[in-house]
Parts: structure tokens; sequence; C-alpha cells
């Protein structure tokens, strides 16, 4: 396993490390000892980082991850976040008094004393631009409540402001071969500043693994049944934004990366581990299966000059065009 330093906060973590969002809920059902099996997975194999949030399952995820890392808080750092289990548009969401409530009740469920990274959770960028969260979120790192701080942002206006904040020690952003916008401005700056990037949805919620056909389904708890069009949160959590089917045209012709690279799934993420500016990866996983086929990207050849410009033209004539919601 190779590890990377997360901006300045002096932790060095996996540079593939997971989201726990998928054993949490919304992505169909999941298996509780599957998920604590996966995550040992994870863990024998050098997992040294895992992401998770308040509202992943309400609390679910956290008290997996608490099973999960009993006895190795000192070597296995983790990061969650918060916000929306409350009505993130209202500035009372973001008060000293609610975050400190949101804060414990995650140490609680965690089993720790000390978060090493939270984050705010999707905040509007009206509620990041007010500020006052910034403050709040000194405090608790100065009491030793949290180690640092960062933000989970969906737009690389949202980031680059972020990044203006001195306290921010980290972003986590949506960056893949289907969302290739943060690479212009926002990687370099991240990096300029010392501030860590970590990348969520790192395969497009399944579109980069190239396994989709125009007519699959998907359960109905799945966000990628009921948020496909963005009816509950930011359509650029689901598909990368894309419409599906033209999700699933698009990653047919990508299918050429796979080559002398096993598999999509392993070509997706070790483009993104080409990228000097990233500090980790985290794509989600249901089991011990898929931990290991996304670790393998680790060993796959990474992209000469050549496929990287393939690739940017790709997505710049023909993905880009197709993208909604704010990015």
């Amino acid at each position: 396993m190779d590890y990377r330093p997360l901006g300045k906060t002096g932790i060095n973590v996996s540079e593939i490390s997971f989201g726990t969002w998928a054993i949490g809920g919304s992505w169909g059902q999941t298996d509780e000892s599957e998920s604590l099996r996966a995550l040992d997975k994870a863990m024998d194999e050098g997992v040294n980082f895992f992401d998770t949030a308040d509202v992943y399952g309400d609390g679910k995820s956290e008290r997996l991850l608490a099973q999960a890392t009993k006895g190795k808080t000192d070597r296995i750092a983790v990061a969650t976040k918060f916000c929306r289990a409350g009505d993130i548009h209202d500035p009372a969401t973001y008060s000293e008094a609610r975050v400190r409530e949101w804060c414990e009740a995650s140490l609680n469920r965690l089993g720790r004393e000390t978060i090493d990274l939270y984050q705010i959770h999707c905040p509007p960028l009206a509620i990041l631009k007010e500020g006052s969260v910034f403050g709040v979120l000194d405090k608790l790192q100065a009491e030793g409540k949290i180690r640092a701080y960062g933000v989970s942002v969906e737009s690389v206006e949202e980031g680059l402001y972020c990044l203006e904040q001195p306290g921010v020690q980290a972003l986590q952003i949506i960056f893949n071969l289907f969302r290739q916008k943060p690479m212009a401005e926002l990687l370099p700056k991240a990096q300029e500043r010392g501030v860590g990037l970590l990348v969520r949805l790192p395969l497009a919620s399944g579109l980069l693994t190239g396994k989709f056909s125009a007519d699959a389904a998907f359960e109905a708890e799945d966000h990628r049944n009921f948020n496909r069009d963005g009816q509950h949160f930011n359509v650029g959590e689901t598909f990368a934004g894309l419409p599906f089917v033209k999700g699933v045209e698009l990653a047919r012709e990508l299918a050429w990366i796979a080559d002398g690279r096993d598999s999509m799934t392993r070509a997706s993420l070790r483009w993104i581990l080409d990228q000097p500016e990233i500090t980790c990866v985290i794509p989600g996983f249901k089991n011990a299966r898929q931990v290991e086929d996304n670790l393998a990207a680790q060993g796959v050849p990474s992209f000469t000059e050549e496929e990287k410009t393939r690739l940017r033209t790709f997505y710049e004539t023909q993905v880009h065009p197709h993208i909604r919601g704010s990015y």
C-alpha cells in the first residue's frame, strides 16, 4: 500500500481508502456481517483511512466503523461529516450548539475521543460565505474534539471558496473520468495551498465499471433509482450528473481504458491516482470482493500522456455537455 500526506494535517493515508455510504444505506440492501468482513479485509491490506457521515444509515456506517476499528483507533483514521441531519439552508444548523451536538453524537457512535477529519457535508455556498461555522470548527479543534476539518463540496466554485479559508485542511470532491472540471483550477490551487483532496464517487456511481446496460434496474432504496434526476439531493451525486442511459453509452466508448489494466474499474481509479494533487480515492463497497478489486488499481499501469490527452478531449467534447447540476 502506498500512502500520501493528507494536506498539512500530519496524517498519512492510504492512497486507496474507502467511503462507507454504500454500507450505511441508499445503495440497496446490505449485509452487516459482510460489511464488517470487507472493512477487515481493507485494513488487512493496509487501508488506514475511512470516510463516513452521520446520515449514512442514520449513523449505521459510523457504528460499523466503531466495531471494525475497535482497538485500532491509534492507526486507523476516520473522517465523518455533519449538517445534513438538519436543514442545510438554515443558519441555525451550523450554530455552535448544533455542531457540538452533531460532533458529540458522531464521537459516541464511532467510539472515539477525537475525529481525525470533520467535514461540513455539502453545505450551500451561502452558508460557507456567511462563515461562522468555520469559527465553530476552530473551537472544536482547539478543544481536541477534532484533529482537522474540511468541507465536502459539490462544485468547483465552492471548493475554490473553501481554499481561501485558513482552517480548511481538506476538500472532498467529485472527480472522475466523467467529472474532470476540477483539473483546470481546483487541483493545482489545492496543491499550492497544501490542502488535501479526497475523491468521492470515483466510479460515477458504478458507470465507470462498465457493467451496466441501458435497461439496468436498481432497488427502490438505492439512490441510483430514486435520485437519477436529482429528486432528493444534488443530481451530481448520482451518475456524476449524467442521464443514466447517456452515461452507459459514454462508458462503452471508454472500454478501451481496460486494455492492459484488467478492468475499467481499476483503470478508472488508476487515472485518478495518476493526478499528483490527489490525496486518496474513497470508492464505496459492499463486500470484500469489491474491496480487493478496488485495491488492485494500485498495480495496473499508469496512463501515458497520449492517453491522458485522449481522455481529456473525450470529456470536453462528449461528456461535459451532458452533465447536470452544479459542478
